[in-house]
């Protein structure tokens, strides 16, 4: 309950310092474009490498699986 309040603050401190100084805001949106523009190519180099990250352990699962699944089919085989 705790978290959504807060989360809730963070949203509505945004959007107050986005707006403009006539509403009684920060007029932050030019720094904000400005940093968004700088911290998008780090968001995606970040999440490109979390992704092979991911991937690499899904192959890595999926090979042991078959492996776990053909070692089950040999013992079955053994005890018939």
């Amino acid at each position: 309950m705790f978290t959504i309040f807060v989360g809730i603050a963070l949203i509505a401190f945004t959007v107050f310092a986005i707006i403009s100084p006539e509403l009684h805001g920060l007029a932050w949106k030019e720094d904000v474009i400005h940093f968004l523009k700088g911290f998008l190519p780090v968001l995606s180099s970040f999440l490109g490498i979390i992704a092979i990250f991911i991937g690499s352990a899904d192959i890595k699962d999926k090979r042991e699986a078959k492996r776990a699944e053909l070692e089950i089919e040999k013992s079955e085989k053994e005890q018939k």
